[in-house]
């Protein structure tokens, strides 16, 4: 999942949300969302500061045995709530990052190992956990779905435990991992771009001593901000920590931040990476969504939409096809798309799709719609309908799982979603990193492969980001090291369960290669 944050800096919390909003003012970034203002410092203790003194420690490594059905047969594994502890240069304990292991038992070297990381920055990695990926699950992430939806959760018919082990980590801020030092030194040690690749390459590598797998074929998971950081982690796994990879999995990942331009950028690009998927929401709404449809939209988008878009009002025909095409596309109103010269933001797109209905759609899943309660003001000033229905059951749903069926007690509240982490995070001038990584983890590693997947309904992270990166990068002796697979859905398209059992299928044959 990926968050953005406010204006200016227009990155999202990319762990379950990694919002490309290309050029839209219009669309809030959760303002309302944020969390009131920290207390005033005292004069005995910073309010905010993370003292491991002043905190009961967390417990040890706890592991219950569990089974489920998958495939008709019983499969059992044994669960582990567990913790590493992150150290500085000298060795002392600066964090302990919680993680969740389901491994089935054996004890053999060839069975994969498969490292999962959301997004935001401020995502715990719950979302792949009990949505995607995991033994159990819980509905979110869909039409219909609600803050009061039942937090039991059921057997994933799509987990990948019958392909891998799993392990979910929960990056510092996250979930239940914890800086240990004042809140200045762990902003720098733990919520900036470069030195979060570093801790949680090692802690990937301190998890494979601990449990004596380094022998095992070791895969990166990635979802939205996570999917930038996957190639970043392959690639210091394999150049630093001295740890090869076998695969990365990169599931609506932010990838190429760069792309993304201001609503008077010279550049078509921000418009490009939206029409799609815009295009693809008003296809589903009409029972029309198909492969061939959407490859027809992203023809034009290569192509007249380029030309149309840099010759602009020079000459008059140009601003009228696009505006044509893009009406067409869209289903918006052609006058809207007239006065906005066929450049359509995400906001826009999101409000006026279901203004009608006086309701408005999800960042996530354009078609994921809920009640907007204020649809007298000019834009958008509630919530994500996504992202306001899933908190509730996902956190019910994990903190259950840990507490009262694992027993790892403790009484820290589990940050499914950070706003604190996200705000704090610096981003430095890393944006092209993670094709710069992708680019050289193949290139460190022609065995290695890798699958990127997207939904085609999410406008936070539009697949049409990967497809032209995809198209960019060598051919590496003309074998093709990199799929993209598009689902129908959004950005947790995993949640509809013909996309879900999809890409277990497109996974499966990844590990099999």
């Amino acid at each position: 999942m990926t968050l953005r944050s406010l204006r200016p800096s227009r990155a999202l919390l990319t762990g379950l949300v990694c919002v490309m909003l290309a050029g839209s003012p219009a669309l809030p970034a959760f303002a309302d969302d944020k969390p009131k203002a920290e207390p005033e410092k005292t004069a005995d203790k910073p309010a905010d500061k993370p003292d491991g003194d002043s905190f009961p420690a967390l417990p040890d490594d706890k592991t219950i045995r569990q089974s489920i059905q998958l495939d008709g047969k019983a499969l059992s594994y044994d669960a582990t709530v567990g913790k590493i502890a992150v150290r500085d240069a000298k060795g002392k304990v600066i964090a302990e990052v919680v993680y969740t292991a389901y491994i089935v038992p054996g004890k053999d070297p060839k069975r994969p190992v498969t490292f999962a990381f959301n997004g935001g920055p401020g995502a715990s990695s719950v979302y792949l956990n009990m949505g995607a990926i995991g033994p159990k699950r819980v509905q979110f992430g869909d039409a219909g779905d609600s803050p009061s939806d039942s937090s039991v959760t059921t057997d994933n018919p799509s987990s990948w435990l019958d392909m891998s082990d799993l392990v979910f980590i929960d990056p510092v801020g996250t979930g239940y991992s914890r800086a240990l030092e004042e809140s200045d030194a762990a902003k720098k040690d733990f919520f900036a771009t470069e030195a979060d690749i570093q801790y949680l390459s090692r802690v990937v590598y301190d998890w494979l001593v601990k449990n004596g797998r380094l022998r095992s074929p070791k895969y990166i998971m990635g979802e939205s901000y996570g999917g930038y950081r996957a190639p970043r982690i392959a690639n210091t796994l394999q150049t630093r920590m001295g740890v090869g990879v076998s695969g990365l999995i990169m599931v609506s990942p932010y990838l190429d931040p760069a792309a993304v331009g201001s609503e008077t950028a010279l550049s078509p690009l921000p418009w490009m990476i939206n029409l799609p998927s815009m295009a693809a929401a008003n296809l589903e709404k009409h029972g029309k969504l198909t492969p061939e449809a959407v490859a027809e939209v992203e023809r034009y988008d290569r192509t007249q939409f380029v030309t149309d878009f840099l010759a602009g009002r020079s000459d008059p025909q140009a601003v009228s096809r696009l505006v044509s095409k893009v009406s067409e596309y869209t289903g918006l109103d052609p006058a809207l798309v007239a006065r906005m010269d066929g450049r359509i933001d995400t906001g826009t797109f999101l409000r006026e799709s279901h203004r009608n209905e006086r309701k408005i759609g999800s960042v996530y899943d354009s078609n994921v719609t809920a009640f907007d309660p204020f649809p007298e003001a000019p834009s958008q000033l509630s919530g994500d309908p996504i992202l306001n229905a899933l908190i509730a059951p996902t956190t019910s749903a994990m903190v259950d799982f840990v507490t009262r069926e694992v027993g790892w007690k403790t009484e820290a509240h589990y940050e499914a979603l950070s706003y604190a982490v996200n705000e704090a995070w610096d981003r430095g001038a890393a944006d092209d990193k993670p094709v710069s990584d992708l680019r050289q983890a193949i290139a460190n590693d022609p065995k290695m492969q890798v699958l990127i997947v997207h939904g085609y309904n999410d406008l936070s992270c539009p697949f049409f980001t990967s497809r032209l990166v995809i198209d960019q990068l060598p051919t590496y002796g003309g074998t093709a090291k990199v799929r993209l697979a598009v689902y129908p859905g959004g950005h947790m398209f995993y949640s509809r369960t013909g996309s879900a059992t999809a890409f277990k299928t497109d996974a499966k044959a990844l590990y099999t290669r």
